[in-house]
């Protein structure tokens, strides 16, 4: 059984489809990756993919297609991507339990690698879902 890097929520699928539906026919889906930068030291960089990088994984949910960049897998082992709006704001979020801490406007985080040792002891197999 293979164990998918993040998981996409209902919200987060149907706006990444409204992405790719509104971007053109060459558009295929979104990559996430991690970029240094922000005040806490890293943030999430999302990106339009055309043309699908072999070493990503792909993570798939409610006809979404979500890759992640390689470099970033430790880093995002576990995490949901949700969308959400509010009063002031809209955009993607991230509820990462690889994130130690926030820059008080939320715009970058502070990242350590998950644990890989804690995944095998509660039995979570760490290979790619595709």
């Amino acid at each position: 059984m293979g164990f998918a890097v993040m998981s996409l929520t209902d919200a987060a699928a149907n706006r990444v489809r409204s992405i790719v539906e509104n971007a053109g026919d060459d558009a295929l889906g979104i990559r996430v990756g991690i970029k240094k930068g922000g005040c806490a030291g890293m943030e999430y960089a999302v990106d339009l993919v055309t043309e699908p990088n072999p070493k990503d994984d792909l993570i798939e949910h409610g006809g979404a297609k979500v890759w992640v960049a390689p470099e970033a897998v430790l880093y995002l082992l576990g995490t949901q991507m949700d969308y959400e709006v509010t009063t002031l704001r809209s955009g993607f979020t991230f509820n990462n339990p690889n994130q130690t801490s926030a820059c008080g406007c939320g715009e970058s985080v502070e990242l350590k690698p998950a644990d890989l040792a804690a995944l095998a002891a509660r039995g979570d197999a760490v290979v790619p879902a595709n």
